[in-house]
């Protein structure tokens, strides 16, 4: 047995499965493969061993040499080994589905799992007659004959034969909660030093979130490398309206909902901190924008700003446990959107920098009529890392920590129908109670009109209806009701709360 002991017990799990692909367009091999418009940054879920050429070649079209620098940067957080040229991966037994959450996972921990991995299932394979048990996201158990395993790292080997330049970065990274802040210099540090033509390619499994995430993080990136390298160039040419090519200048629309817009407290707290948050909130939402799905002027799948709103929507609808955890979802998603901007934020800076402070070197070769400095994309360099950066700003990491969960999580009732609601109870309650419920849910209608008609409303009218009354409660019925809650003899129910309130008192 290897360092890591869990991935002897991890399950097999097939990456592919039926409905993966969401996009109507295929590439044969490669889940939901898109590129983003306007830039050479493409995405896509984990290809097959043919897949990786497709993509690669797609990619590269008719124009950009094969030869030349490509970059591929994995997000994915398991271990991949290829079985007959599909990929597998190493989850655990209780963590099967389109993704999971693995925790703490670095390039190093991740590279030596996957080779540990190869070694577990050439084992479950020889001992079953070549043959080896699978899983699908579904949780439907198979089996394949085992013809050929390899390593992500073989496969990515045995392709740079074919295509030299290729450079594969794996930066693992969760679901939903934010990269972490070396997460975001590693990326730099690969795409630092490639062209703006250099195809990127960012993966994931299915090719949703998390390699939307990397696709955001590069086309910013990319943002940087033209403001630094192209702006001092443009400024030099006659009769060009700068103001066209910022991407500051982006106007989202209006009338979609503030929350939507991205408009949560907590990032109103970032924009007032940073010096120019306004402008990099709106050149972060820009590429956001082209990262999601065409409704927002994208070719893909997930809106990660949107994706807050809408999992907030949701909210409200659900139960107890899956409230719980969507509610650590939807933090950890504004985090990550929080970090985008800051990160935004810091490539601003940085371009700056590199246009206004640039080295004694850099003015005597990339120097420009009336003084401005063009230095080529590829030869850019940032002045610090982003953890520098961060750090600089610490003032920050406390903002989003205490700030993420700001969000009116529940609906409140007008104070005056919480007013008249307390009148009725105080009064007398019993008497008054058939007219509180009737109150309650007459409330429940107005407050919940914009929910369309389904469960999905009659549920979130009947989970208010059962907060509210427990607020309104008399004092001595509210700690006998909570007493019984606590001892989980009844739940916050409506009708076990109005059987309480009667039959029990009667009772006693």
């Amino acid at each position: 047995m290897g360092d890591n002991p869990e991935i002897w017990k991890a399950a097999a799990m097939q990456d592919h499965f039926e409905k993966i692909q969401k996009l109507k367009d295929v590439v044969e091999g490669v889940p939901n493969f898109r590129r983003v418009p306007g830039y050479k940054v493409y995405c896509c879920g984990q290809p097959t061993i043919a897949g990786f050429e497709n993509a690669i070649n797609k990619a590269c079209g008719e124009t950009y040499p094969k030869t030349n620098k490509i970059i591929w940067l994995n997000m994915r957080q398991e271990p991949i080994v290829y079985v007959n040229g599909s990929p597998v991966c190493a989850r655990p037994p209780n963590k099967i589905g389109e993704y999971a959450e693995l925790g703490d996972v670095t390039r190093d921990t991740v590279k030596k799992d996957e080779e540990e991995f190869i070694r577990v299932l050439e084992g479950r394979a020889k001992g079953n007659g070549d043959k080896l048990k699978v899983i699908d996201v579904n949780k439907k158990e198979s089996e394949l004959e085992v013809k050929e395993l390899k390593t992500l790292s073989s496969v990515i080997e045995a392709l740079k034969e074919k295509f030299p330049g290729l450079v594969h970065m794996r930066i693992p990274v969760c679901n939903s909660a934010a990269p972490t802040e070396n997460d975001f210099d590693n990326l730099c540090k690969t795409l630092q030093g490639s062209a703006v033509n250099c195809p990127v390619i960012v993966n994931c499994q299915v090719g949703l979130s998390r390699s939307t995430t990397g696709c955001v993080a590069a086309c910013l990136f990319r943002e940087f490398q033209l403001a630094a390298s192209y702006e001092g160039l443009v400024e030099t040419v006659p009769g060009v309206n700068l103001d066209l090519l910022k991407m500051d200048r982006y106007q989202m629309d209006m009338t979609k909902d503030p929350l939507f817009r991205g408009e949560f407290e907590v990032i109103k707290e970032l924009i007032a901190e940073l010096p120019d948050g306004e402008a990099s909130k709106r050149e972060c939402d820009k590429v956001v924008d082209k990262n999601g799905p065409p409704k927002t002027g994208g070719t893909g799948i997930k809106q990660l700003r949107e994706n807050i709103a809408e999992s907030k929507l949701s909210y409200e609808i659900m139960d107890d446990a899956a409230q719980a955890f969507l509610k650590t979802k939807i933090m950890d998603n504004i985090h990550k959107y929080f970090y985008m901007i800051c990160f935004t934020a810091y490539l601003r800076e940085a371009a700056i920098l590199c246009k206004d402070a640039a080295s004694d070197d850099d003015k005597k070769a990339f120097s420009l009529t009336g003084g401005k400095v063009s230095t080529p994309a590829d030869q850019l360099k940032l002045n610090k890392p982003f953890k520098a950066y961060m750090d600089e700003h610490s003032k920050l990491r406390t903002i989003v920590d205490e700030g993420k969960g700001k969000l009116q999580w529940e609906r409140d009732i007008p104070p005056e129908a919480l007013a008249n609601l307390e009148s009725l109870a105080s009064s007398d309650f019993k008497g008054n109670l058939g007219k509180i419920i009737h109150d309650i849910y007459q409330t429940a209608h107005g407050l919940f009109k914009d929910l369309p008609q389904g469960d999905h409303k009659k549920r979130a009218k009947y989970r208010f209806a059962s907060k509210t009354l427990m607020r309104v409660l008399p004092a001595d019925l509210k700690n006998e009701v909570e007493g019984l809650i606590s001892n989980k003899t009844m739940t916050l129910d409506l009708y076990e709360i109005l059987g309480q309130c009667t039959w029990g008192q009667a009772k006693a």
